[in-house]
C-alpha cells in the first residue's frame, strides 16, 4: 500500500504548517523580534540623550543617531515582517486548500461526500485561510510578548520600585487574557458553524434553481436560507461583546497602571533616585509593559485559526483509496470481471453477491428498476468506489491494486448529469488524465453529436462555458465527448444518453458500436434502444443479479419486460424525472420508459 500524503495533523496546526515555509516564517520571527528589540532599546537611548541635553553638555550626536537608527530599524523590520508574513500566509493558504481538496478527491465517495457542498466551500475558503494564518500569527506573537517583557525588564533596570508598581496589576491582566481566550474560542467555533449552514442551504437552492422556480417556492427557500442568519448575528454580537468587554477593561486598567508607574517615577525623581532621562525612559517602558493587553488581538486570531483547523481536520483525515501500484497488462482486451461483489451503505445492502464477466471489447447493458443498484454497480466497475466484499478485476488485475491516476488512463466515465469543468467548451472536453489534441477533441465531439451545436456558439470550441447556455441534452453530449476523447480499455456510461433525442442517441450508439473489439463498454440503460444493441444484458433486481444473457433471450420473461414499463403509480413522477434530466441537476434515476417491442 502507498503511504498517505504528508498533511497537517489536526486540521493543519501551526507547527505542522510552519514546516512548509520555514525560511519565510524564520524571517518573520527574526524581523518581528528585531523590531521589538529595537523598540525596547529606544527608550534607554532617548533617556540618555535627554540627560545629556538637560545637563547642558554638548549635543550628543552619537546618541541622536542611535535613536534615529533604532526608530528606522523598528519601522523597516516591521514592514519586512508584514511583507514576509503576507506572502507566507498566502502560500500556506493555497497549499492547505490544495491538500484538503486532494484528500476529498482521493477519498472514496462514501467518505468524501460526508460534508455538504456549501459547507465544503466554506471550509476550503474562509476556514483554510484562518487556519493557514496561525504560523505567521505565532511568529508575530514573539514580538507581542517581547515588548511588554522588555518594558518590564527596562523598568527593573532603571528603578525596581516602578516595576513593582506595574506588577500590582499583573494578576488582573492575566485574568483578562485568560477569560478572553476562553470565550472567544467558543464564539468563533459557533460562528463558523452557522456560516457553513448558510452556505450549505444557499448551495442546495442554487443547484436546484430550476426545481425551485417550477415549484414556485422561491419565497420559502429564501426564508430557509436566511433562517440561520439570526444565529449568525447572535454569535457575531457575542464575539464583539467578548472583544468589547476585554477592550473596555483593558482601557480602564492599563491607563491606571501607567499613571501609577509615572506617579512612582515622579516621586523617585523628586527624591533624586532617578534622573529626568530615566523618567522619560520609564514613561516609554511603562507604555510597552502595559501593551500586554494588545495580546488580545493575537489570541483572537489564534482562536479563529484553531477553530478553523478543527473544521478542516475531518477532511484531512479522510482515507485515500488504497492501491498496490500494479499496472494493467499492455494491450489488454479490457475484460471486466466481478466476483461476489457486495456494497453496503448505512447498513443497507445496495449490491449483494454480484458476479458476471464482460468480455474484452464487448458491450454490456445494465438494466433494472430504479433503486436496483445500477449506478452503484457502474461506480464499482470503474473503481469510483470500492466494494465491501468481493473483487473487481480488469484484464485479471484487481482494480484496487492499480494506482488511481494510472487507472484513469484506462477507465473512462460519462454520466447522466456531467459536471462541466474547464474554462471553455474545448477545455471541458479535453478535461481528463490525458490531454487530447485539438483534432481529437473535435473528433470526440462529432462522435457525441456535439460538434453541430458547438459550432453555433459565439466562439465555437473556444466559447467560455459561462457564455454557452446548454440544455440537459447538450450537457450530456459534452460529457460523452469528454469520455470519447479519453476512451481507454473500459468505458462506463451511467445513463449518459437519457437526455438525448432518439436520432442523436442512435448516432451515439453507432459510434459506440464502432468501438467493438477495442474498448469494453458497460452501459447503465433505461431505454430499450440502449439495450438491444448490447452484446449481453445484466439484469439487476433489488441489488442482486437476476439474470445475464442476450436481450432477445431475456425478453421472453414477463418480469424482464416489466422493467421497461412504467407502472401507473409512477405516471406522475415521469414529468418530474424528465425535468431533472433537462435541467441537469438533482439525483436519482429517471423512470423507465416503455417502447415498442424491439423484436
Amino acid at each position: 500500500m502507498t503511504s498517505a500524503p504528508d498533511v497537517p495533523s489536526a486540521g493543519g496546526t501551526a507547527l505542522d504548517l510552519a514546516r512548509r515555509r520555514p525560511a519565510a516564517l524564520t524571517g518573520v520571527l527574526v524581523c518581528s523580534a528585531g523590531a521589538a528589540l529595537a523598540a525596547v532599546a529606544l527608550p534607554a537611548a532617548l533617556g540618555t540623550t535627554v540627560d545629556h541635553i538637560v545637563t547642558g553638555r554638548a549635543v550628543p550626536w552619537p546618541a541622536l543617531l542611535l535613536c534615529a537608527a533604532l526608530t528606522a530599524a523598528e519601522v523597516l523590520l516591521d514592514a519586512a515582517a508584514a511583507l514576509l508574513g503576507g506572502g507566507a500566509t498566502a502560500w500556506l493558504t493555497a497549499w492547505l486548500r490544495g491538500q484538503t481538496l486532494d484528500r476529498v478527491v482521493r477519498a472514496e465517495p462514501r467518505h468524501g461526500e460526508t460534508v455538504a457542498p456549501g459547507d465544503l466551500a466554506t471550509r476550503l475558503s474562509a476556514n483554510a485561510a484562518d487556519a493557514a494564518s496561525a504560523p505567521v500569527t505565532l511568529a508575530g506573537s514573539v514580538a507581542a510578548v517581547l515588548l511588554p517583557v522588555g518594558g518590564l525588564v527596562g523598568l527593573f533596570l532603571i528603578d525596581p520600585w516602578t516595576a513593582a508598581a506595574l506588577l500590582t496589576g499583573a494578576p488582573a491582566l492575566v485574568a483578562l487574557l485568560v477569560t478572553f481566550a476562553r470565550h472567544t474560542a467558543d464564539t468563533t467555533a459557533d460562528y463558523q458553524r452557522a456560516q457553513a449552514d448558510v452556505a450549505t442551504r444557499l448551495s442546495e437552492v442554487l443547484d436546484g434553481a430550476a426545481t425551485v422556480r417550477a415549484a414556485h417556492t422561491g419565497a420559502r427557500e429564501y426564508a430557509r436560507i436566511l433562517e440561520p442568519l439570526s444565529a449568525l448575528a447572535r454569535y457575531g454580537r457575542r464575539t464583539w461583546e467578548v472583544y468589547g468587554r476585554a477592550t473596555g477593561r483593558s482601557d480602564v486598567l492599563l491607563p491606571l497602571l501607567t499613571v501609577l508607574v509615572l506617579a512612582v517615577a515622579g516621586l523617585r525623581l523628586a527624591a533624586g533616585a532617578i534622573s529626568v532621562g530615566d523618567l522619560v525612559a520609564v514613561s516609554r517602558y511603562a507604555m510597552l509593559a502595559v501593551g500586554l493587553g494588545s495580546l488580545t488581538g493575537t489570541l483572537g486570531a489564534l482562536s479563529r485559526s484553531h477553530a478553523a483547523a478543527r473544521r478542516l481536520a475531518p477532511l484531512l483525515a479522510l482515507p485515500a483509496m488504497p492501491h498496490r501500484s500494479l499496472t494493467l497488462p499492455p494491450g489488454g482486451p479490457g475484460t471486466l470481471e466481478l466476483r461476489g461483489v457486495k456494497v453496503v451503505r448505512d447498513g443497507n445492502d445496495l449490491l449483494r453477491d454480484v458476479s458476471f464477466t464482460v468480455p474484452g471489447g464487448t458491450s454490456t447493458a445494465v438494466v433494472g428498476r430504479s433503486g436496483s443498484g445500477k449506478s452503484v454497480l457502474a461506480a464499482v466497475a470503474g473503481r469510483l468506489t470500492d466494494p465491501d466484499a468481493g473483487t473487481v478485476t480488469l484484464d485479471g488485475v484487481p482494480l484496487d491494486a492499480v494506482e488511481p491516476v494510472r487507472l484513469r488512463h484506462d477507465v473512462t466515465y460519462a454520466f447522466a448529469r456531467p459536471a462541466l469543468l474547464g474554462t471553455t467548451v474545448e477545455d471541458t472536453i479535453a478535461f481528463g488524465a490525458v490531454q487530447p489534441s485539438p483534432s481529437e477533441v473535435r473528433s470526440a465531439a462529432r462522435a457525441a453529436s456535439a460538434d453541430g451545436f458547438i459550432e453555433l456558439l459565439p466562439y465555437g470550441y473556444r466559447t467560455p462555458l459561462a457564455q454557452a447556455p446548454l440544455s440537459g441534452g447538450e450537457r450530456q453530449r459534452l460529457g460523452l465527448a469528454r469520455a470519447f476523447a479519453h476512451t481507454g480499455r473500459l468505458l462506463v456510461l451511467d445513463d449518459a444518453t437519457s437526455g438525448l433525442d432518439t436520432v442523436t442517441e442512435r448516432q451515439v450508439q453507432r459510434d459506440l458500436a464502432r468501438r467493438a473489439g477495442t474498448s469494453t463498454r458497460v452501459i447503465v440503460a433505461h431505454r430499450l434502444s440502449s439495450v438491444v444493441e448490447a452484446d449481453q444484458v445484466v439484469w439487476l433486481d433489488n441489488g442482486t443479479v437476476r439474470a445475464v444473457g442476450r436481450h432477445e433471450d431475456l425478453w421472453a420473461d414477463h418480469a424482464y419486460r416489466a422493467v421497461f414499463v412504467v407502472p401507473p403509480a409512477e405516471d406522475e413522477e415521469k414529468s418530474a424525472d424528465k425535468e431533472k434530466s433537462a435541467e441537469g441537476a438533482g439525483s436519482g434515476e429517471p423512470a423507465l420508459v416503455a417502447e415498442e417491442d424491439p423484436r
